[in-house]
């Protein structure tokens, strides 16, 4: 049973349902998901931050028939609600997940960073802030981002994921409508590691009582918007053995199960590969694991079941493309000079996986287009929530 999630989610349908896995989709959110032929029932349900979602999801279990399905969070307000309520699912489901004790350590940015830094792990340079005071008064090297300290939320913060501010006086700003929409403990400032998508890398893994079952690099070329990607648009699979490495130290600190991804990117001034983000989901561009023969949502059924994977390796410079937001990004890129035509067209020839486009599976790619403009209309246009 898959709970939330958009893209991420749908990939891991199509990866369960090739395998004649029944899959049911929960949401309160998107319904993308819901339209491939892989998913067996949908099930609307209030959300994860209501009061009842726990005892929502046990009583579903014995009304729709699921005791004893796979549960897999596939949003971040969602993973922490299975994660916290382990001991009360874990009875009607099979969960592949850490206790939140373990996991708000990747989780929850400001643990994240300091584990990552009591491991030696590389992170952007995080200024502490611990009142509104100390930020006027705080000498900052711009420019600088602010992001929200965990993934999920309906804040403009939480949607926009990063904000930048290049001076003070933005800063202060920016600052001020932060901390008014989720609380000044809850904003991350950052410095900005200069350079895009080209230098954002990704480890991809699915894990098993704190080692790995298998994995692979993967580099996010294009994102949209292209200086801070909200979403992936072009990814490829290529090696980056610095990212396994810390990716491994890090997810046995805290004797890591599920699917999970990593993100860094890569400091040109020092080329040391610095910690950003982790989700422990699918992500965008799950699709991309199957797509390169690292069928990570298969692995997870099989794990979960109690069997073996076989080690795989993933096929280098297979790729995986958001269709329309790509071309949006490319175009920029195109204007600065950054990407030629002629590149961009080549880049084609790798891809191997879409964001919702599917040949089995058609109906997922036919809605996205018109379903995604609904939702500008009606979310950020009309501010319908």
């Amino acid at each position: 049973m898959l709970l939330g999630g958009a893209h991420g989610a749908l990939a891991l349908a199509r990866s369960l349902g090739a395998r004649q896995v029944p899959v049911a989709y929960v949401t309160n959110d998107s319904p993308l998901p819901s339209w491939s032929r892989f998913v067996r029932e949908t099930i609307r349900w209030p959300g994860p931050d209501d009061d009842r979602a726990i005892t929502f999801l046990n009583e579903a279990a014995q009304r729709h028939q699921l005791e004893g399905w796979l549960l897999v969070p596939a949003a971040d307000p969602e993973v922490r609600l299975v994660s916290e309520n382990l001991e009360a699912l874990s009875g009607v489901y099979k969960i592949m997940l850490p206790s939140w004790d373990a996991l708000r350590f990747v989780c929850d940015k400001p643990f994240l960073y300091k584990r990552a830094a009591e491991l030696n792990l590389e992170i952007p340079r995080t200024y502490e802030i611990a009142s509104p005071q100390q930020a006027s008064k705080l000498k900052l090297s711009f420019p600088v981002v602010l992001k929200p300290n965990m993934g999920g939320g309906h804040s403009r913060i939480a949607k926009a994921k990063v904000v930048r501010v290049d001076d003070h006086a933005s800063f202060l700003s920016a600052y001020s409508d932060a901390a008014g929409q989720i609380g000044f403990e809850n904003i991350i400032v950052q410095e900005l590691i200069p350079g895009g998508g080209e230098s954002q890398f990704s480890y991809a893994a699915l894990w098993k009582n704190g080692e790995p079952v298998a994995e692979f690099t993967a580099r996010r070329t294009r994102q949209y918007p292209v200086d801070f990607g909200f979403t992936s648009t072009f990814v490829e699979v290529v090696e980056e053995p610095h990212a396994v490495a810390a990716a491994r130290t890090l997810l046995k600190s805290i004797g890591h199960s599920g699917l999970v991804e990593i993100e860094f990117k890569r400091d040109r001034r020092d080329n040391s590969l610095k910690l950003l983000d982790v989700n422990p989901r699918p992500w965008s561009w799950f699709g991309l694991c199957a797509a390169s023969g690292v069928d990570l949502g298969a692995m997870l059924w099989e794990s979960a079941n109690g069997r073996d994977s076989s080690p795989v390796s993933a096929r280098q410079r297979t790729a995986w493309m958001y269709l329309v937001r790509d071309g949006v990004s490319a175009f920029k890129l195109m204007l600065r000079g950054q990407v030629g035509i002629a590149e961009y067209f080549r880049s084609f020839g790798s891809v191997r996986s879409w964001a919702t486009f599917a040949w089995n599976d058609l109906l997922p790619g036919l809605i996205d287009l018109p379903l995604t403009a609904w939702r500008v209309l009606t979310k950020r246009v009309l501010k319908i929530s």
